[in-house]
């Protein structure tokens, strides 16, 4: 294991308010200096970093023995956060936010091209969160958007406590934040809201009848269509081909990006044209 709980000093309790603002304070700067944190979450335990820091983000990805490939998504403190990240945020997602954030509900977006961040393979995506956790949102208002992956090594189990992200992942996160036991139940669900109507790309604790109680005639998508499949497809049918989609020549992917660190199917592929130069 990467650490055991001979470190208890790097367990700070957030268990009663007193603790908390000093814990939070504590977890604030370690943060502002670069280093990594492990935070709960309304779902599990996540280990996080500044997310605008190209550096600190790939510390993340390195205490997980994880590539870029897989690119965190960023956890937010309210959703006014989400325009000065993203664009072309569609009405449907500005409803799906009011409804169920803070929750476990993730949001695919494309990511503003002015920011001057590295998150990884995102194919020009950013995937967006704001938590239902106390001590989570008080560390966002602190710092602002951080880059938040579960505290596990990669092929273990996801920590459900600060001391089980603690042995696994030891002296490569200055500080973790103890909230106390998580359910460890299902992960967030994540929606792509790049296209004109929002699909599913990971079931999750929200359920799509949740999600289309509020939508009303918008249309959500169970599943991405399957290469060659019009997007129009009736719902409930199940795409048809389940291989990687190849990128033709002069096409490029949309929405493929990994969030939270957990592989898209792949049938989780839109190929568009890619856009000629016009200079």
């Amino acid at each position: 294991m990467a650490g055991t709980s001979s470190t208890p000093e790097r367990l700070l309790d957030c268990s009663d308010p007193e603790h908390r603002t000093a814990a939070v304070g504590r977890a604030a700067e370690v943060v502002r200096q670069g280093r990594l944190v492990v935070l709960p979450t309304d779902t599990v335990y996540g280990v996080g970093a500044d997310a605008f820091d190209e550096v600190a983000v790939a510390m993340v990805l390195a205490a997980k023995h994880r590539g870029r490939e897989m690119p965190p998504p960023v956890l937010v403190p309210d959703a006014r956060t989400v325009d000065g990240l993203a664009v072309d945020v569609p009405m449907y997602a500005r409803i799906l936010m009011r409804q169920f954030w803070p929750g476990p509900l993730t949001l695919v977006f494309r990511s503003q091209p002015s920011l001057q961040w590295d998150l990884g393979e995102t194919n020009g995506t950013v995937a967006l969160r704001m938590p239902d956790d106390e001590v989570a949102l008080a560390l966002l208002t602190e710092v602002g958007p951080l880059a938040v992956t579960s505290a596990n090594v990669t092929g273990q189990p996801a920590a459900t406590t600060a001391q089980e992200a603690l042995d696994q992942l030891g002296g490569a996160v200055t500080v973790y934040l103890d909230g106390g036991p998580r359910t460890g139940g299902l992960p967030s669900t994540i929606v792509d809201c790049t296209g004109g109507e929002p699909v599913i790309l990971r079931s999750g604790a929200l359920s799509a009848a949740q999600i289309r109680s509020v939508l009303g005639t918008t249309v959500l998508h169970d599943h991405p269509p399957a290469v060659g499949e019009p997007e129009g497809h009736g719902e409930g049918e199940r795409p048809r081909g389940h291989g990687q989609p190849a990128e033709p020549d002069g096409a490029v992917l949309v929405g493929s990006v990994r969030p939270s660190a957990v592989p898209v199917p792949a049938t989780a592929y839109r190929v568009v044209p890619a856009a000629r130069d016009r200079s």
